[in-house]
């Protein structure tokens, strides 16, 4: 998830477009977003070629679940040993046979999902359920307030109820990390506006879950559910373990059985 900065230049021209788009019209006076404004990475040869690669498996069609996120998301393809590594055995228990895509791109951030759904990742597909996992790298480098990242959230939403009338989304709220107290009060801060605009059924077609309890232990940050401290150097706990993704997956089962129409998995 730390590969943002590529993104950096095409967030350049994209605040010089807005710019000028403001000068053009002076009595409008809106702030630009760029959590919320689709941004391509096309300069990065992995995430084009992941790009092309994705788009080829939705036009084979067979779509029944979708995951849209970042590099947390992009894990489920990861293979051990070691153990805390080994990914694909709990998406294959969980989603192996409701023909599930995973869309999560290492890096991404709202504006860059949303750029990918408005370029084909929504396209000529009917997926029963999708889920949406997005904003911690707007925390990243990159310092995006929470009011912004909200924004880029709702704007995915949006974009998605749209070009997926038929689909269920379950929004996950933006999961725990220990990487600065700023990050913490911010996904905290974000998370309450997503509960705010999406919690209880407030928009149709759309569920809001908040699983940070799974990464919590006695109220604080459970360290051991993250695989970051076990790398060389360790970094700061962001990317849940093999083990930890699991729970996850079991914590949203319910729900997520419950919107695809089928029996729950992972038992």
């Amino acid at each position: 998830m730390s590969r943002v900065v590529s993104g950096v230049l095409v967030a350049c021209l994209a605040v010089g477009a807005l710019a000028a788009h403001a000068r053009a019209r002076p009595h409008e006076h809106a702030r630009a977003v760029l959590a919320a404004t689709p941004i391509a990475r096309l300069d990065l040869p992995w995430w084009r070629q992941r790009f092309e690669d994705k788009a080829r498996r939705l036009r084979e069609g067979r779509v029944g679940l979708v995951w849209y996120g970042d590099s947390i998301t992009q894990d489920w393809e990861r293979h051990g040993p070691p153990a805390w590594a080994d990914f694909a055995p709990a998406w294959q228990r969980f989603y192996g046979d409701r023909e599930a895509v995973n869309l999560g791109f290492t890096g991404d951030t709202t504006s860059n999902l949303l750029w990918r759904i408005e370029h084909g990742e929504a396209d000529g597909i009917t997926p029963k359920a999708a889920v949406i996992l997005i904003g911690a790298n707007n925390m990243g480098r990159l310092h995006w307030s929470a009011e912004d990242t909200v924004a880029g959230i709702a704007a995915i939403v949006t974009e998605l109820r749209r070009r997926l009338p038929r689909t269920k989304l379950l929004l996950l709220g933006v999961l725990p990390s220990e990487r600065s107290a700023w990050a913490t009060q911010t996904t905290l801060a974000v998370n309450r506006a997503l509960l705010a605009r999406y919690g209880g059924g407030r928009v149709p077609g759309v569920t809001f879950l908040n699983e940070t309890g799974v990464f919590v232990r006695n109220g604080i940050l459970d360290r051991s559910a993250f695989l970051d401290p076990l790398l060389t150097p360790p970094q700061p706990p962001l990317h849940p373990t093999a083990q930890a993704q699991a729970r996850l997956a079991a914590a949203i089962e319910p729900t997520l059985s419950a919107l695809l129409g089928d029996k729950e998995h992972g038992g």
